[in-house]
This record gives structure tokens, sequence and C-alpha cells, in this order.
């Protein structure tokens, strides 16, 4: 992409035919994003708890997760998913785009392509709550659209290991 060169966004809701792709764009994003944080063995381990096709379709089917894909010029480019933690509370469980959009407007577009979609399920005031790996460098993103770091936490996921995040909020008044 040149400097010059005006990449088109645009954004739909998955569905559970979307599993796989999910999946896909995961792939070429997991390493880039977490590869100098986290030790192979809990990024493999990890990877696959969180991105089988059989655990996406559980978070879309049972657990009330609502995905958006993200696309570039058209093509496949990012994610977004959603959890409705409490009557008020929105989780971004998962928010990621491709390495070479990152810094280009396209997470700020993903960020307020969710706070659109919550405000069209939940018109009255909300708070979008995200947990983001302390050592990831999309925590300055994340201050720099406006979040709040509320806390942290160093969540147990299994086999020994955690995740070590900030917590960080947003509150969205109509």
């Amino acid at each position: 992409m040149g400097k010059d060169c005006k990449v088109n966004f645009s954004i739909r809701e998955a569905d559970t035919n979307d599993c796989a792709l999910i999946r896909d764009i995961a792939s070429k994003i997991w390493a880039p994003t977490y590869g100098s944080i986290l030790s192979d063995e809990q990024l493999d381990y990890m990877f696959e708890m969180m991105y089988s096709v059989d655990n996406i379709l559980k978070q879309m089917t049972e657990e009330g997760h609502r995905y958006l894909l993200a696309f570039a010029d058209g093509e496949p480019a990012g994610y977004l998913s959603i959890e409705k933690k409490s009557p008020n509370v929105f989780i971004y469980q998962k928010i990621y785009a491709l390495p070479e959009l990152q810094g280009k407007g396209f997470g700020r577009y993903l960020f307020e392509q969710g706070i659109d979609y919550i405000r069209k399920i939940h018109p009255s005031a909300f708070t979008i709550e995200l947990y983001v790996n302390r050592e990831n460098p999309a925590v300055g993103f994340y201050r720099h659209i406006g979040m709040t770091q509320y806390g942290s936490r160093d969540h147990y996921i299994g086999h020994g290991f955690y995740m070590n995040d900030y917590i960080m909020t947003m509150d969205i008044i109509p």
C-alpha cells in the first residue's frame, strides 16, 4: 500500500458459517501479535483453546458472542467479538487487525463499528470492557482512543499458563 492509497473498510456480522474464516484470519495475526510476549508453548495452547472451529462455534451458539468481520478492500482483515457481560456492560472479547493494517485507522474503525453495533441492540448508555495483555503495544492504542485502565488480572487458563491483562473500560453515552 502506497502512502496515497485509500483503503476501503467494510464490516458485517459473522455467522456460524464463518468460523473457519475467523480462525484463518486469527492465524495471520496471532504470532505477530504475541510472539515476542508469550512462549511458543503458550501461543500454541491459547490459539487452539480460543480459535478451534468448534470453540468459535460454541462461542457463537452457546456463549452469546457476536463476531463482526472486517474487510479492507473486500479482503478479510480483522474481527471483533462482543459478549454481553451484564445489562449495561459489553466485553470486546477479541479485537484484531492484520499487522499490515495496524496504524492505518483500521483498528479505530473496528472499535467504532463495535460501538455502532452495540448501540443498535442497546440504545441506552453502556460500558465497553476489554482485557489486553500488559505487554501488548495495543495498550497505547486503547489509551489513545479514550479507554481507561480499570484494573489488572492474572487469569489462569490451564496447563500452567496465565493471561496477564489490563482491564480497560470506556463509557458510551447515547
